[in-house]
């Protein structure tokens, strides 16, 4: 029986289609993703924006602007979590955004960096 397998990463036999087919998978995944890390990441900066104009408009203090620069801070580091940084996690963030869009169900990145509720 001939091997089918890779040898140092190289693929033996039947495995250099299957190998192909999951790189275009995740380069389709990191694509995805990228795009969809780089929006969410504007959206998180907008909040940091519009603390500005309220901090120049006198509705909050500098200590309000503090603590939203902290969500913010928060926020995008669950964001960077959920994104990944190599193959294997770009695939499974975007098997998981996916899915989510498909039930309408898509995370809210802003409130995933709530800060936490202390208990009495």
């Amino acid at each position: 029986m001939p091997y089918r397998g890779s040898v140092w990463g190289v693929p033996v036999n039947g495995d250099a289609h299957r190998s192909s087919t999951d790189n275009a998978e995740r380069r389709a995944a990191r694509e995805l993703i990228g795009a969809y890390h780089q929006e969410q990441l504007r959206g998180l900066l907008e909040h940091v924006r519009a603390g500005f104009v309220r901090l120049d408009a006198g509705e909050i203090d500098e200590f309000d602007l503090d603590d939203l620069i902290h969500h913010y801070k928060r926020s995008a580091s669950e964001l960077w979590k959920f994104c990944g940084s190599s193959g294997g996690q770009w695939l499974q963030a975007a098997r998981m955004l996916e899915y989510s869009r498909e039930r309408g169900e898509e995370p809210d990145r802003w409130e995933a960096g709530a800060a936490p509720r202390r208990s009495r």
